[in-house]
Protein backbone atom coordinates (compact mmCIF):
# COMPACT_ATOMS: atom_id res chain seq x y z
CA UNK A 1 0.00 0.00 0.00
CA UNK A 2 1.73 3.48 -1.39
CA UNK A 3 0.48 7.05 -0.99
CA UNK A 4 1.35 9.01 -3.97
CA UNK A 5 0.81 12.56 -5.29
CA UNK A 6 0.93 15.17 -7.88
CA UNK A 7 -0.98 18.15 -8.74
CA UNK A 8 -2.23 20.19 -11.97
CA UNK A 9 -3.28 17.09 -14.34
CA UNK A 10 -5.11 19.62 -16.46
CA UNK A 11 -7.25 17.07 -17.88
CA UNK A 12 -9.50 18.11 -21.18
CA UNK A 13 -11.35 14.74 -22.28
CA UNK A 14 -14.62 16.44 -22.36
CA UNK A 15 -13.91 20.13 -23.88
CA UNK A 16 -10.50 19.50 -25.82
CA UNK A 17 -8.92 22.26 -24.06
CA UNK A 18 -4.79 20.65 -23.57
CA UNK A 19 -1.93 21.99 -22.17
CA UNK A 20 0.10 20.53 -25.11
CA UNK A 21 -0.10 24.43 -26.60
CA UNK A 22 2.32 24.98 -24.09
CA UNK A 23 4.81 23.03 -25.75
CA UNK A 24 8.25 21.23 -24.32
CA UNK A 25 7.48 19.49 -21.40
CA UNK A 26 3.78 19.74 -21.99
CA UNK A 27 3.88 18.10 -25.34
CA UNK A 28 2.23 14.65 -24.88
CA UNK A 29 1.51 15.71 -21.44
CA UNK A 30 -2.08 13.50 -21.01
CA UNK A 31 -0.27 9.78 -22.49
CA UNK A 32 2.50 10.96 -19.37
CA UNK A 33 0.39 11.14 -16.83
CA UNK A 34 -1.36 7.52 -18.07
CA UNK A 35 0.85 5.46 -18.66
CA UNK A 36 3.14 6.31 -15.31
CA UNK A 37 0.05 6.01 -13.48
CA UNK A 38 -1.58 2.84 -15.29
CA UNK A 39 2.28 1.90 -14.11
CA UNK A 40 2.53 3.06 -10.55
CA UNK A 41 -0.80 2.51 -8.60
CA UNK A 42 -2.38 -0.56 -7.82
CA UNK A 43 -5.80 -1.22 -5.98
CA UNK A 44 -4.53 -0.70 -2.57
CA UNK A 45 -2.66 2.43 -3.46
CA UNK A 46 -4.02 6.08 -2.42
CA UNK A 47 -3.08 9.38 -5.03
CA UNK A 48 -3.81 12.84 -3.49
CA UNK A 49 -4.52 15.55 -6.77
CA UNK A 50 -3.63 19.03 -5.78
CA UNK A 51 -5.81 21.09 -7.62
CA UNK A 52 -6.21 22.03 -11.45
CA UNK A 53 -7.91 18.41 -12.06
CA UNK A 54 -9.79 18.88 -14.81
CA UNK A 55 -10.17 21.85 -17.83
CA UNK A 56 -14.06 20.98 -17.55
CA UNK A 57 -16.44 23.98 -16.66
CA UNK A 58 -19.58 21.98 -15.25
CA UNK A 59 -19.63 18.38 -13.91
CA UNK A 60 -20.86 16.93 -16.69
CA UNK A 61 -18.28 18.55 -19.01
CA UNK A 62 -15.35 16.98 -16.54
CA UNK A 63 -16.87 13.58 -16.21
CA UNK A 64 -14.95 12.02 -19.26
CA UNK A 65 -11.92 13.43 -17.06
CA UNK A 66 -13.56 11.83 -13.79
CA UNK A 67 -14.09 8.67 -15.92
CA UNK A 68 -10.74 8.24 -16.58
CA UNK A 69 -9.31 8.46 -13.24
CA UNK A 70 -11.82 6.44 -12.01
CA UNK A 71 -10.74 3.63 -14.68
CA UNK A 72 -6.99 3.62 -12.83
CA UNK A 73 -6.13 1.61 -9.99
CA UNK A 74 -6.61 2.82 -6.41
CA UNK A 75 -8.39 5.69 -4.45
CA UNK A 76 -7.91 9.30 -5.56
CA UNK A 77 -8.52 12.17 -3.25
CA UNK A 78 -8.62 15.38 -4.85
CA UNK A 79 -8.81 19.37 -3.78
CA UNK A 80 -9.79 22.12 -5.82
CA UNK A 81 -7.67 24.19 -7.79
CA UNK A 82 -8.23 27.76 -9.48
CA UNK A 83 -9.09 26.24 -12.95
CA UNK A 84 -11.23 23.56 -11.24
CA UNK A 85 -14.54 25.30 -12.54
CA UNK A 86 -16.69 22.28 -12.34
CA UNK A 87 -16.23 22.62 -8.55
CA UNK A 88 -19.66 22.23 -6.52
CA UNK A 89 -20.80 21.40 -3.04
CA UNK A 90 -19.52 18.12 -1.76
CA UNK A 91 -23.03 16.91 -1.60
CA UNK A 92 -23.65 17.38 -4.86
CA UNK A 93 -20.54 15.79 -6.53
CA UNK A 94 -21.04 12.86 -4.27
CA UNK A 95 -24.05 12.62 -5.52
CA UNK A 96 -23.18 13.09 -9.32
CA UNK A 97 -20.08 10.44 -8.88
CA UNK A 98 -22.86 8.09 -7.61
CA UNK A 99 -25.17 8.94 -10.21
CA UNK A 100 -22.35 8.01 -12.86
CA UNK A 101 -20.75 5.00 -11.26
CA UNK A 102 -17.78 6.64 -9.84
CA UNK A 103 -16.03 4.98 -7.03
CA UNK A 104 -12.97 5.82 -6.48
CA UNK A 105 -12.54 9.65 -6.32
CA UNK A 106 -13.74 11.42 -2.93
CA UNK A 107 -12.48 15.12 -1.76
CA UNK A 108 -10.55 16.53 0.59
CA UNK A 109 -12.13 19.72 1.52
CA UNK A 110 -13.36 20.75 5.45
CA UNK A 111 -12.26 17.01 6.40
CA UNK A 112 -9.61 14.68 6.55
CA UNK A 113 -8.51 11.26 5.82
CA UNK A 114 -6.42 8.84 7.10
CA UNK A 115 -3.76 6.63 5.43
CA UNK A 116 -2.45 4.25 8.20
CA UNK A 117 -1.19 6.99 10.92
CA UNK A 118 -0.49 9.77 8.89
CA UNK A 119 -3.34 12.31 8.88
CA UNK A 120 -4.23 13.71 5.25
CA UNK A 121 -5.27 17.20 5.26
CA UNK A 122 -5.68 20.36 2.90
CA UNK A 123 -7.85 23.11 0.88
CA UNK A 124 -7.02 25.29 -2.28
CA UNK A 125 -5.12 27.96 -0.10
CA UNK A 126 -4.98 31.16 -1.86
CA UNK A 127 -2.25 33.92 -2.82
CA UNK A 128 -2.93 37.37 -0.57
CA UNK A 129 -1.23 40.28 0.28
CA UNK A 130 -3.38 42.93 2.10
CA UNK A 131 -0.51 45.71 0.84
CA UNK A 132 -1.32 44.59 -2.78
CA UNK A 133 -4.82 45.31 -4.31
CA UNK A 134 -4.04 42.42 -7.13
CA UNK A 135 -2.69 39.74 -5.40
CA UNK A 136 -6.27 37.94 -4.29
CA UNK A 137 -9.88 38.32 -2.54
CA UNK A 138 -9.71 39.03 1.11
CA UNK A 139 -13.44 37.31 1.29
CA UNK A 140 -11.91 34.06 -0.46
CA UNK A 141 -8.64 34.20 1.64
CA UNK A 142 -10.35 34.19 5.02
CA UNK A 143 -12.48 31.01 3.60
CA UNK A 144 -9.66 29.12 2.81
CA UNK A 145 -7.88 30.02 5.97
CA UNK A 146 -10.79 28.49 7.76
CA UNK A 147 -11.24 25.90 5.51
CA UNK A 148 -7.51 24.70 6.21
CA UNK A 149 -8.03 24.99 9.84
CA UNK A 150 -11.25 22.82 10.03
CA UNK A 151 -9.32 20.38 7.65
CA UNK A 152 -6.24 20.19 11.04
CA UNK A 153 -8.34 19.77 13.61
CA UNK A 154 -10.22 17.05 12.16
CA UNK A 155 -6.81 15.61 11.79
CA UNK A 156 -5.30 16.64 15.28
CA UNK A 157 -8.84 15.29 16.72
CA UNK A 158 -8.50 11.77 18.59
CA UNK A 159 -5.06 9.54 18.60
CA UNK A 160 -1.95 11.99 18.40
CA UNK A 161 -0.50 11.08 14.51
CA UNK A 162 1.50 12.96 12.39
CA UNK A 163 -0.31 15.54 10.05
CA UNK A 164 0.37 15.80 6.12
CA UNK A 165 -1.23 18.88 4.56
CA UNK A 166 -1.85 19.23 0.96
CA UNK A 167 -2.71 22.69 -0.73
CA UNK A 168 -3.04 23.69 -4.52
CA UNK A 169 -1.65 27.84 -4.53
CA UNK A 170 2.34 27.80 -2.97
CA UNK A 171 2.31 28.59 0.84
CA UNK A 172 6.00 29.32 0.39
CA UNK A 173 7.00 30.88 -2.93
CA UNK A 174 10.41 33.09 -3.58
CA UNK A 175 11.96 33.19 -0.11
CA UNK A 176 8.65 34.57 0.86
CA UNK A 177 5.74 32.93 2.64
CA UNK A 178 1.79 33.32 3.43
CA UNK A 179 2.16 33.56 7.13
CA UNK A 180 -1.29 33.09 7.88
CA UNK A 181 -1.15 29.48 5.94
CA UNK A 182 2.27 28.48 7.75
CA UNK A 183 1.42 29.60 11.35
CA UNK A 184 -1.55 27.24 10.71
CA UNK A 185 0.74 24.61 9.60
CA UNK A 186 2.96 25.33 12.57
CA UNK A 187 0.60 25.80 15.13
CA UNK A 188 -1.34 22.04 14.00
CA UNK A 189 1.99 20.41 14.16
CA UNK A 190 2.20 19.59 10.37
CA UNK A 191 5.40 17.72 9.07
CA UNK A 192 5.04 18.02 5.34
CA UNK A 193 3.32 20.80 3.01
CA UNK A 194 2.83 19.52 -0.71
CA UNK A 195 1.47 21.50 -3.37
CA UNK A 196 1.02 22.58 -6.66
CA UNK A 197 -0.06 25.60 -9.41
CA UNK A 198 3.60 26.32 -10.48
CA UNK A 199 4.63 26.14 -13.68
CA UNK A 200 7.48 26.51 -16.40
CA UNK A 201 9.00 29.59 -15.22
CA UNK A 202 7.60 30.30 -12.07
CA UNK A 203 8.82 26.78 -10.96
CA UNK A 204 12.10 28.84 -10.79
CA UNK A 205 10.76 30.17 -7.26
CA UNK A 206 9.23 26.79 -6.08
CA UNK A 207 10.65 26.03 -2.22
CA UNK A 208 11.34 22.64 -1.67
CA UNK A 209 12.70 22.37 1.86
CA UNK A 210 12.35 22.32 5.56
CA UNK A 211 11.37 25.84 7.09
CA UNK A 212 9.76 26.21 10.31
CA UNK A 213 9.69 22.84 10.95
CA UNK A 214 7.47 21.86 8.01
CA UNK A 215 8.63 20.06 4.99
CA UNK A 216 7.34 21.51 1.64
CA UNK A 217 7.54 20.31 -1.78
CA UNK A 218 6.06 21.21 -4.99
CA UNK A 219 4.56 18.72 -6.80
CA UNK A 220 2.75 20.17 -10.14
CA UNK A 221 2.79 17.49 -12.67
CA UNK A 222 5.39 19.43 -14.91
CA UNK A 223 7.60 19.64 -11.93
CA UNK A 224 7.27 15.83 -11.22
CA UNK A 225 8.19 14.68 -14.90
CA UNK A 226 4.13 13.86 -15.25
CA UNK A 227 4.84 11.07 -13.01
CA UNK A 228 3.19 11.03 -9.25
CA UNK A 229 5.58 11.02 -6.57
CA UNK A 230 5.45 8.28 -4.07
CA UNK A 231 5.71 9.77 -0.50
CA UNK A 232 4.41 6.58 1.94
CA UNK A 233 4.18 3.28 1.67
Amino acid sequence: MSLFVIGDTHLSEGCNKPMDVFGGTWQGYRDKLLAAMSVLLRPEDTLVLCGDISWGMTLGEALPDFMLLDGLPGKKLMLKGNHDYWWETVSKMHRFFGENGIHTLDFLHNNSFSYQDIALCGTRGWFFDPGDPDAGDDKIFRRELIRLEQSLRCAAAGTPREIWCFLHYPPVFAGTEVPQITALLRKYGVTRCYYGHLHGESLRGAFSGERGGVLYRVVSADALGFTPLKIAE
